[in-house]
């Protein structure tokens, strides 16, 4: 095992839970840290956003680390996520309640094939308005809650992979491989509307960034037995 320098600069991979936010998670590292160091306060950082309904891999950068978090966040990052097809919220996801119904009784799985190829490659997506996107200087999710229903100006992103995991109309489970900026619940709305119905989603983890995988992540309240255990074996050493 490598030797640990927090201050130097370490990326650690968390694993984010359903109902935290990011900042949550870089909270509870940063006081566990400090409390662990006998400092007042750890640099602490982490490389890109997760909403408080997903789950999955989320990197924190540690001290002089902090520098990396653009490059951490130009990795690509991979995506399971269910949808439920027939329906929209606000959001695009369920932290709101469903606020139009449209069929979904012509959709088949041969179409929903069809249609998720045609989302591969570079393309146009808006992203949400309940976003953390800034408009003139504001964050737009203020904007949304302050009952604004402006669209953002829609961005580039790239679409490595998207595969169809699962089919059980009106829910279907898709695997998406992709690039910086790329919002699943916008994919989500955006594949609905392909359909010539509505969707949103329902479940969302981060199961890869880069080459870390879900599987490397320590979970949160594992996190100070993590960090006597790897401090102990680096003293070992």
């Amino acid at each position: 095992m490598k030797e640990l320098d927090f201050a130097a600069g370490e990326v650690l991979p968390l694993y984010k839970p359903y109902g935290w936010t990011s900042f949550q998670v870089v909270s509870k590292v940063r006081y566990l840290l400090s409390r662990h160091h006998g400092v007042k306060r750890f640099k602490v950082g982490h490389a890109g956003t997760l909403d408080p309904l997903a789950t999955g891999v989320l990197l924190l950068c540690t001290g002089k680390a902090t520098k990396r978090i653009e490059e951490l966040q130009n990795h690509t990052k991979e995506y399971i996520a269910d949808l439920m097809l027939g329906a929209t919220t606000a959001s695009y996801d369920m932290e709101h309640p469903v606020n139009a119904t449209f069929p979904h009784e012509h959709i088949t799985q041969e179409m929903v094939q069809q249609t998720l190829s045609k989302f591969i490659g570079t393309i146009e997506q808006r992203p949400p308005l309940f976003s953390a996107c800034k408009v003139e200087g504001q964050r737009a999710y203020r904007l949304a809650r302050d009952g604004s229903d402006m669209q953002l100006a829609p961005k580039k992103i790239n679409i490595e992979e998207i595969e169809l995991l699962k089919c059980e109309l009106p829910v279907i489970t898709i695997r998406v491989v992709c690039g910086k900026g790329t919002y699943i619940r916008s994919l989500a709305r955006d594949i609905g509307e392909a359909l010539q119905s509505g969707a949103y989603l329902t479940r969302l983890e981060r199961t890869r960034i880069g080459d870390t995988h879900v599987s490397d992540c320590i979970k949160p309240e594992d996190f100070q037995t993590w960090l006597e255990t790897a401090t102990k074996k680096t003293n070992d050493l």
